[in-house]
């Protein structure tokens, strides 16, 4: 009984919004968000986090929800919040493994298909070394780091239940954040687009210029049999350039994290010095 009498539940329910708000970040980032990361240790990683975080939020006055339709609303848009964070760089990153795949279908590797887990279908090759480069830049330049500031800073800027306040402003009617995010995703998308496009031209330039030699060998050796020639080329000079570019196409991803990063906290309304 004494247990029972020491239990909070207004800090019990403070509690279970932090927890959401982590949950979202840690489901949709590039590296906890993957499948190839045990549920478990995802679900640990976000309890232990909100155990991490949740004496800042102590004092956090939150409104009694009076039901569980408003309790329900209250934490979808925590989720919200934490997935907006995460598939800002995902998003980037699939523009990345876009980039391999037009390498791939334009070097005539299309058919080199491996099983990706994160999305459970077979992805092109060098989309999914891409993909896996691309994390691991993500990684050593401390963008985790950054996207947990970027979390901490929320808590500021959108306490444990103002989310529905935030996202309608304050008469209820007239969109805020939630016009800030579908403007996000607009622009993300057709960020990861451009990049994937200038990761992937040197490597698609390459190898349409030695089609267009091969189709003038072709005329004047019509004797070549273009069709096996051409294949096995296309090939190697996919390989060779993508060994060459491989540098830009890094420099490329990297450059765009910054700004891709400063996106994501305009739209939450965090302060730009977390990024």
């Amino acid at each position: 009984m004494t247990s029972l009498a020491l239990f909070n539940v207004d800090r019990f329910l403070v509690f279970t919004l932090v927890l959401t708000r982590i949950s979202g970040l840690v489901m949709a980032s590039p590296v906890m968000g993957a499948k190839e990361a045990p549920m478990t240790i995802r679900a640990l990683i976000s309890l232990a986090l909100a155990v991490l975080i949740m004496p800042s939020q102590w004092s956090v006055a939150l409104p009694y929800p009076g039901g569980v339709l408003v309790y329900v609303l209250i934490i979808a848009a925590e989720l919200v919040i934490g997935l907006v964070l995460g598939m800002g760089i995902t998003i980037l990153i699939s523009g990345i493994q876009l980039a391999g795949d037009m390498v791939s279908r334009v070097g005539g590797l299309a058919l080199a298909d491996v099983f990706d887990p994160s999305s459970s279908t077979n992805v092109p090759l060098f989309s999914q070394l891409l993909s896996l480069v691309s994390t691991a830049i993500f990684m050593l330049i401390g963008g985790h780091r950054i996207m947990m500031t970027g979390l901490l800073d929320t808590f500021r800027t959108i306490p444990p239940g103002g989310c529905i306040t935030a996202f309608l402003g304050p008469d209820g009617a007239t969109p805020d954040i939630l016009r800030s995010i579908v403007d996000l995703f607009t622009l993300l998308a057709a960020q990861s687009f451009q990049v994937g496009i200038r990761a992937a031209a040197p490597l698609v330039a390459a190898v349409l210029l030695a089609t267009l030699v091969l189709g003038l060998v072709s005329r004047t050796l019509p004797q070549l049999n273009v069709m096996v020639v051409g294949f096995g080329l296309n090939a190697m000079l996919t390989f060779a350039v993508f060994s060459f570019a491989l540098g830009a196409v890094v420099l490329v991803f990297q450059d765009q994290i910054a700004p891709t990063l400063q996106t994501l906290f305009q739209a939450l309304k965090i302060p730009l010095h977390s990024s």
